[in-house]
């Protein structure tokens, strides 16, 4: 009975409505992000279950601002709602201060906006997950945001489907201080591991962040040479 309303806890002070939407997250395509010596990069395995679905029309990374861009698992749609808020609190900030937002400031604005959709009736929570990469003067930032509106700040994570594994991989391997190249070969050494080694060029988008170049997604050319660096080294 306690699962039928979000605004009711279980006697053990559960919200099993936010639980279920952790496990829309968990269900999700695997997602990584790492921070790296001039920047952060986000890698998502957007799961391609058919040949006759064209890749570039499924997006998993979103571009938030010029120097913010972020990552998503679960529910698309629900992503596409948290990333169109996202941008109109970034121009506004633009906007109101003249001047960039920092990236801890949007991602709380983001998490207040799914708190609420925890703590009000005839709501659900979003069923998704965003990992917030981004530059500001504070320095590089990676965010993981949770449906029930919490956050944590990481030097790589992961999210959706495959998480430990990539976890695993991260916990041994990663060293503050790695070159793009480096930062991205290990997220995709990772990605590897959750996917059973198998990995499409197509169906991957990556995402970087510079202290001295905007946000942007590598082409699908880029792409695919990391991705045969990475299936070699694995080989050998």
């Amino acid at each position: 009975m306690y699962d039928r309303a979000i605004t009711v806890f279980s006697p053990d002070g559960r919200l099993f409505q936010v639980e279920y939407a952790r496990e829309a997250v968990k269900r999700g395509t695997t997602t990584v992000g790492l921070k790296f010596k001039d920047g952060v990069v986000l890698i998502v395995d957007k799961r391609i279950t058919s040949h006759l679905i064209e890749p570039q029309s499924i997006e998993k990374i979103f571009k938030l601002d010029d120097h913010i861009g972020c990552a998503t698992s679960g529910l698309v749609a629900d992503a596409r709602v948290l990333v169109d808020r996202a941008r109109v609190d970034a121009q506004m900030n633009r906007v109101t201060y003249d001047e960039p937002i920092e990236v801890e400031s949007l991602v709380k604005k983001v998490c207040d906006f799914k708190q609420t959709y925890t703590q009000y009736g005839g709501v659900r929570p979003f069923g998704t997950a965003l990992l917030i990469a981004g530059i500001d003067p504070n320095g590089t930032h990676l965010f993981e945001t949770d449906p029930s509106g919490a956050l944590m700040a990481y030097k790589a994570s992961s999210i959706g489907a495959g998480r430990n594994a990539v976890m695993e991989v991260f916990e041994e391997e990663f060293r503050e201080g790695l070159e793009k190249d480096a930062a991205i070969a290990l997220g995709l050494k990772a990605l590897l591991k959750a996917t059973e080694g198998k990995l499409n060029a197509a169906a991957l988008e990556i995402g970087v962040v510079l202290s001295d170049a905007e946000f942007r997604k590598l082409t699908i050319d880029e792409v695919k040479v990391f991705v045969d660096k990475a299936v070699r080294a694995q080989s050998s």
